[in-house]
């Protein structure tokens, strides 16, 4: 059975004028208030600041650049004021004179002058003007009344939804839901950014420079642990979202895995030749375990930390040996800055606001997200395909990345008709949903493994006929043997997409046993690939 709690009478009166508190109570009210109490109070605004800014724009219409890069007219509380500044707003864009003149003239042509109060209230507009040095001013109280009022609304939306207005979103649904819109409510009410100067920007591009040039390798990102990939890459950059694709079974969860061990590795030796032993890394590495549980993930880590097959660690059938060399790589894994989330189907929206937390806490230097394709957009955005989702999901991970200014590396499945080709090299109208990803990423990479489709072309004898069957079976699987040994332990990381760099193709070293990457030319007969 529900139960309704009272709620007491609101008090406090409706007042509130340009500085107060919004709507003209006590901000945040007593605690007897409740529902009531905010049903009472008038939404924030400012008819006179509108109305000044209005009168400045009439005087002169130079005083627009103030405002023109923030301000629209649904921001106006007063829906004539809106209308006006519409106005002023098309006909200073096209180069036309808007005063009170021109004003009169298109609305009278347009039938609307009594709805904008007539001749007279044009002129009044006029009279308010104070100064068009304020214009800005104004224009920023205007637009933080309107931010205010989308706040009121948002939250009326949260009440409701908690009393159950959309029954089909549960607590933690409408939570994300309301994470959500409060990231739209910030990101499409910035009034930040805009132009910066070429010198500002060069200083910059020349503080990374000069950190590639200084660092061993040329490395300015961050690095991944395998060097061939740092020099063709320069390592993982700030603000870049890196999509690594595949097959399955082609090892991307162990490459990205990988990567990110190397990356907390680099973290926590910097902030040890910096700080000495026990310094607390500058920043963490984030990983979203979509398909893999955190133990198993571990486990992943700790067989090819500890060269013991993850195998064999889950049956069991270990000797003293591969225990002790299991417990002394847990220990050294323990202190490198890693964190795991195995949420599974989480949402853009859910995920912003863990990395945000994580930012601020530890700070944060790069994300893994495996994989896209087990993501779900935000919280009651509603999509009709699941290209639309993959395109929200692929968009929300860009955002993400030049939000918090770090590199962020998207697993990513792909389609079957690889299988179909005779070349099994992927391709980028390989990936499933291709056009958004390949859109929305700054570098595009497949692993490859050519010993995976050898292992399957494995000639049989009763494939040949004839006399000679048996000789042609053993010529031929005389040519699969060579060409397994080639291909065996080696893997390809393909880069078909690169916004900053060259693409092309790196070779590296896999050991299946251990889903163990490292680098081709380390490895040479003793299968010690770093």
């Amino acid at each position: 059975m529900n139960t309704l709690y009272p709620l007491a009478p609101a008090s406090g009166g409706h007042g509130g004028g340009p500085g107060g508190s919004p709507g003209g109570g006590p901000a945040g009210g007593s605690p007897g208030e409740g529902l009531f109490g905010l049903s009472q109070r008038l939404p924030p605004s400012n008819r006179e600041a509108e109305q000044a800014l209005l009168g400045a724009l009439l005087a002169n219409n130079r005083a627009y650049e103030r405002v023109s890069e923030f301000l629209a007219p649904e921001h106006f509380v007063d829906p004539v004021h809106g209308r006006v500044y519409q106005s002023i707003q098309r006909r200073v864009e096209a180069g036309q004179l808007a005063d009170i003149v021109t004003l009169r003239a298109e609305f009278e042509h347009s039938g609307l002058l009594d709805e904008v109060g007539g001749a007279a209230y044009l002129a009044q507009l006029l009279s308010a003007m104070t100064g068009i040095i304020n214009a800005g001013e104004y224009g920023r109280v205007i637009f933080d009344a309107y931010l205010r009022r989308q706040l009121i609304d948002l939250g009326e939306v949260v009440v409701n939804r908690a009393f159950g207005a959309e029954p089909e979103l549960d607590a933690k649904g409408q939570m994300e839901a309301a994470e959500q819109a409060l990231f739209n409510l910030a990101t499409d009410g910035a009034a930040e950014g805009g132009l910066i100067p070429l010198e500002k920007a060069l200083v910059a591009a020349v503080e990374n420079a000069e950190r590639a040039f200084s660092t061993p390798g040329g490395v300015s990102g961050l690095p991944t642990g395998l060097r061939d990939v740092d020099k063709k890459m320069g390592g993982l950059h700030p603000s870049d979202l890196l999509i690594l694709a595949g097959r399955p079974a082609m090892g991307k969860t162990a490459l990205a895995t990988k990567m990110a061990f190397g990356a907390a590795r680099a973290l926590l030796q910097e902030a040890e030749e910096k700080g000495g032993p026990g310094a607390a890394p500058k920043g963490t590495v984030a990983i979203f375990s979509l398909e893999m549980s955190a133990d198993q993930l571990a486990t992943r880590l700790l067989s090819e930390e500890a060269r013991v097959s993850g195998d064999r660690i889950r049956r069991g059938d270990i000797q003293q040996r591969d225990f002790d060399e299991f417990i002394r790589a847990s220990r050294e894994l323990s202190t490198l800055p890693l964190y795991i989330d195995d949420t599974p189907a989480i949402t853009i929206s859910a995920m912003r606001t863990r990395c945000r937390r994580l930012k601020r806490t530890r700070g944060l230097a790069m994300i893994v997200v495996d994989y896209l394709q087990l993501m779900r957009p935000a919280a009651g955005s509603k999509t009709d395909n699941r290209v639309q989702e993959l395109s929200q999901i692929t968009q929300g991970l860009k955002a993400l990345a030049k939000e918090l200014a770090v590199p962020v590396l998207a697993l990513s499945q792909l389609s079957r008709q690889v299988e179909s080709r005779e070349d099994k090299r992927p391709q980028l109208a390989d990936l499933r949903e291709s056009g958004s990803i390949e859109q929305d990423a700054d570098v595009v990479m497949f692993v490859y493994r050519d010993e995976y489709y050898l292992a399957a072309k494995e000639p049989k004898d009763i494939h040949f006929e004839g006399h000679d069957r048996l000789g042609k079976f053993e010529g031929a699987h005389q040519d699969w043997v060579a060409a397994m040994e080639k291909a065996h332990n080696k893997a390809e990381l393909l880069i078909r997409k690169s916004r900053h760099g060259p693409t092309g193709d790196i070779k590296l070293f896999f050991e299946g046993e251990f889903t163990r990457f490292g680098d081709l030319d380390i490895v040479h007969g003793d299968h010690d690939g770093r």
